[in-house]
């Protein structure tokens, strides 16, 4: 079970850091690298208002995480653990597919992770 916790959180935490990212640094060298993007496109106005606004999608799944992991215990708790880190696997698999590839290991991974021991575990 603590595996499973661990890993939820880790996952949280992950979310919000990339919304933290998208959100405010999205035009640096770290936010380049993370995305794939060209500084060109970063800079746009545009791109600025896009990466915020995935941001903030971000930061609702890491935010959600942690209340359901300080709140919730027992069936709720692994019900909806599942439900988020299935969705997180979801977007990572889908993002992988049609953004950066490297998605899938970065996001998809600790997420998938994550489900398989909540499954066990909890």
């Amino acid at each position: 079970m603590l595996i499973a916790l661990i890993l939820s959180w880790i996952v949280a935490f992950e979310h919000l850091f990339i919304m933290i990212l998208e959100m405010f640094f999205s035009t640096t060298s770290t936010a380049q690298n993370a995305f794939e993007l060209k500084p060109e496109f970063l800079n746009q106005k545009e791109a600025k208002s896009l990466m915020a606004n995935q941001g903030l999608y971000n930061g609702f799944i890491g935010v959600g995480l942690m209340v359901v992991l300080l709140i919730l215990s027992g069936a709720a708790l692994k019900s909806m653990l599942l439900l988020f880190t299935g969705f997180v696997f979801i977007a990572a698999v889908f993002g992988s597919l049609t953004a950066a590839k490297k998605i899938i290991l970065v996001q998809g991974l600790p997420a998938l992770l994550a489900f398989i021991a909540i499954a066990l575990a909890l």
